[in-house]
C-alpha cells in the first residue's frame, strides 16, 4: 500500500513573527557602519551639525523607516512589482535626460516638487530586481542559450546609455558590472563572457572618443598621477598624502589636516573613506571593512538559506551590487581605479543613494525573513 503524504502550506507569517525573524544581526551592522559615517561627517564639517550631519541624519531616518517597511513585505509581492520598478525608474532616467536639472557640471537630478531625487541610484536596485524576475523564470537550458540572453542585455544597456550621457561613468560602470554579475549568478557559460570581453576590448578605441575630456583626464592620470599634480592629479595626489599621513592609529579624531585645511575635496562624499584613514589611521579603515565585510557575508548566508531561486538571486545581487560600491570607491581613493565619482556606501554625505541603498537592504531582510516560501519558476506561473 503506496502511502500518500500531503505537503500542507504553512500558515502565513504574523507582522510579530516577521519582526522576531529579521536578521537583526545585519541591522547591527548597518547601524554601525551609519553611526560611523554620521561621526566622520561631523569631523569634516569641524563640529556643525547643520553642515552635513543634520541632513544626513534626516535620510538615513527616512532610509531606516523604508528598509524595515520593505523587509516586512512579502517577497512575492516584489516579484510581481519587478518590472514595474524597472520601466518606472527607466522612464524618471528619461525624463532626467528631457528636463533634468543641472548640477557640478552634469545633469543627473529630477526635482518633483521639493524633491530631488538621482533616478540612476534607484535604477541599481530596480536593474537587480528586473534581472533576478528574468532569471528567476528562466531554465537553465535557456540561461545557457544566447537567445534568451539578449533581453537582459538590453535592460542593462538601456539604463547604462542614458546614465553615460549625464554624463555619470561612474554609475554606468555600476549598473553594467551590476548586471554583469547577475548574469555570473544565474550561471550564464563562461564563454558569453569571454565573447563580451573581446567585444569590449575591440570597442576601446570608439569608447576612447566617445567619452568627455575630463573622462579621458582621469584615466590618463589613474595611468601616470604625476602628469598633472595641479589638475586632473591633485584629488588621487591630495588621497594618497592623506592616507600616508594616518598611519597605523591616525592623527585623531577630528584631528585631519588634509580635510580640515581645504586640501582634499570632495572630503564629505567621495573621498570620505580618506578622510576616516587619516583620522582613524590603518586600524579604522580596516574597522570599516571589516564591517562592509561581514554585511556581504551575510548576504551570501541570507541566499543560500532561501528555498526561492528569485530571492537567491536578489540577496546576491544586492551583495554584489554593495561589494562593487565599496571596491569601485576604495580603489579610487587610493589610486587603484580612475576616479569617478562613486560615493562609499552607508557612509558618504548623500540622499537618494543613502535611501537606495537601504531599500536594497530591505529587500534582503526580506528575503531572509520569506526564506521558506516556494515560488514556482514557470513564467507566467503562479507566485505561490
Amino acid at each position: 500500500m503506496v502511502e500518500t503524504r500531503l505537503r500542507l502550506a504553512k500558515p502565513e507569517l504574523t507582522l510579530k513573527q516577521k519582526v522576531v525573524r529579521l536578521n537583526w544581526v545585519l541591522v547591527l551592522l548597518i547601524m554601525l557602519t551609519v553611526g560611523l559615517g554620521l561621526a566622520v561627517l561631523y569631523s569634516v564639517s569641524d563640529g556643525a551639525m547643520d553642515t552635513w550631519v543634520r541632513a544626513q541624519g534626516i535620510r538615513i531616518g527616512i532610509g531606516f523607516v523604508l528598509m524595515f517597511a520593505i523587509a516586512l513585505v512579502d517577497i512575492r509581492l516584489f516579484l510581481r512589482l519587478a518590472y514595474v520598478g524597472y520601466f518606472v525608474a527607466l522612464v524618471l532616467l528619461i525624463g532626467v535626460e528631457l528636463a533634468g536639472s543641472i548640477g557640478m557640471g552634469a545633469q543627473r537630478w529630477l526635482e518633483l516638487g521639493s524633491l530631488r531625487m538621482q533616478p540612476s541610484e534607484l535604477m541599481k536596485v530596480a536593474l537587480v530586481l528586473a534581472l533576478a524576475r528574468y532569471f528567476h523564470e528562466r531554465s537553465m537550458e535557456e540561461v545557457h542559450k544566447l537567445r534568451w540572453l539578449l533581453i537582459p542585455v538590453a535592460m542593462i544597456a538601456a539604463p547604462a546609455l542614458l546614465v553615460i550621457r549625464q554624463p555619470d561613468l561612474g554609475t554606468a560602470l555600476l549598473l553594467i558590472f551590476g548586471g554583469g554579475a547577475m548574469f555570473v549568478l544565474a550561471g550564464v557559460r563562461f564563454r558569453v563572457f569571454a565573447v563580451g570581453t573581446v567585444a569590449v576590448i575591440g570597442a576601446i578605441p570608439f569608447l576612447w572618443r566617445s567619452l568627455h575630456g575630463y573622462q579621458q583626464d582621469r584615466i590618463l592620470t589613474f595611468l601616470d598621477p604625476e602628469r598633472d599634480p595641479l589638475g586632473a592629479g591633485y584629488h588621487i595626489i591630495q588621497s594618497k598624502i592623506a592616507l600616508g599621513a594616518g598611519g597605523v592609529f591616525g592623527r585623531g579624531f577630528r584631528e585631519g589636516t588634509q580635510s580640515h585645511l581645504s586640501f582634499l575635496p570632495e572630503s564629505q562624499t567621495d573621498f570620505i573613506f580618506t578622510t576616516l584613514a587619516e583620522e582613524l589611521g590603518l586600524v579604522g579603515g580596516l574597522g570599516l571593512l571589516g564591517l562592509y565585510t561581514l554585511m556581504l557575508a551575510l548576504s551570501v548566508i541570507i541566499a543560500l538559506r532561501s528555498r526561492n531561486h528569485f530571492g537567491r538571486l536578489l540577496a546576491l545581487g544586492i551583495g554584489a551590487t554593495f561589494f562593487l560600491y565599496v571596491f569601485i570607491n576604495i580603489g579610487m581613493v587610493t589610486g587603484l581605479l580612475p576616479v569617478v565619482g562613486v560615493p562609499l556606501p552607508l557612509v558618504s554625505f548623500g540622499g537618494t543613494a543613502m535611501v537606495t541603498l537601504l531599500a536594497g537592504f530591505g529587500l534582503m531582510l526580506s528575503v531572509h525573513i520569506h526564506r521558506e516560501v516556494q515560488i514556482s519558476r514557470r513564467p507566467g506561473g503562479t507566485f505561490s
